[in-house]
């Protein structure tokens, strides 16, 4: 899978540092960022859909967007947090397309840089590390409209910084879904790239120059999902990050993603997420 650097568009949510005497422990988290974890003191572990990670000192930790997660601490514990997104216009996203390693060993710069990215940034540290008091509508369009007020000259130090850490990440990063038929690659190219668009699947097969039934028996043996699944995950999942980092109601959101029909549209959201888009949005206010 070939990428340019001119489609990462990485953006910061959240930047701190958080010091924790056995209360770190969240159960079954399930964000659309990205988090990236420095550990500096202590130990805690983490239980993702691949087993427990141990979080050890001098060492950075990945979580995906969009995995489900627990957090376990029973001792003292600190570390540099830092919650990363993508713009939702991107035409692509290398968070999502990407395997990342979960671990790896930190080198002699990671944490001078991590700690100027938090003095450039100190209005974007959390309060609480309580996912509930973060991870909700209000408190994410807050922290975005601070993103947005920054200084151009900290706006390009902190996304250089940015880009140094999740480099390090990249160097081990492998494609999600080898692709071996350069056909159904030049799909997902498509789809990627016309994702606020209605997508046909006859369309998607005069693309590959094969017959629709041909195309759909082929995208299934590539893929693992049929065309239509996978456009409707995909779509889903970027109305999720829109449900958090824009104000823009429900209803614009799923004609933006060219569902004509509302009502279709939410009962799909909860049909791959298990909430309605109002819920997903609200599910964190108190």
């Amino acid at each position: 899978m070939t990428q340019s650097i001119d489609q990462l568009h990485l953006l910061i949510l959240n930047v701190g540092l958080a010091i924790h005497n056995a209360d770190w422990n969240w159960r079954n988290v399930n964000s659309p960022f990205t988090r990236l974890y420095y550990v500096t003191e202590g130990t805690a572990r983490i239980l993702l859909p691949t087993g427990i990670q141990e979080l050890k000192p001098d060492h950075l930790y990945l979580v995906p967007s969009f995995t489900t997660h627990s957090y376990l601490c029973d001792t003292h514990f600190v570390h540099y947090y830092l919650h990363i997104y993508e713009d939702h216009q991107s035409e692509s996203s290398i968070l999502e397309d990407f395997s990342f390693p979960t671990e790896i060993p930190a080198g002699d710069l990671e944490l001078p840089l991590i700690k100027r990215l938090c003095g450039i940034n100190p209005t974007m540290q959390l309060p609480q590390s309580d996912p509930t008091s973060y991870d909700n509508n209000p408190t994410l369009i807050k922290n975005i409209i601070k993103n947005k007020q920054r200084t151009f000259c900290d706006k390009v130090e902190s996304r250089g910084i940015v880009y140094q850490l999740m480099a390090r990440f990249l160097k081990d990063a492998q494609p999600k879904t080898e692709i071996n038929d350069d056909r159904i690659q030049k799909v997902l190219s498509y789809i990627r790239k016309n994702i606020y668009k209605t997508i046909d699947i006859d369309s998607l097969a005069a693309i590959s120059c094969l017959s629709k039934d041909h195309f759909i028996r082929l995208f299934k043996k590539e893929i693992n999902n049929t065309p239509l699944q996978y456009i409707n995950q995909k779509k889903i999942e970027k109305a999720q990050l829109i449900l958090i980092t824009d104000s823009m109601p429900v209803k614009n959101i799923s004609y933006l993603l060219a569902y004509e029909d509302h009502s279709y549209f939410n009962r799909l959201f909860k049909k791959l997420t298990g909430v309605t888009p109002q819920q997903y949005r609200d599910r964190y206010k108190k």
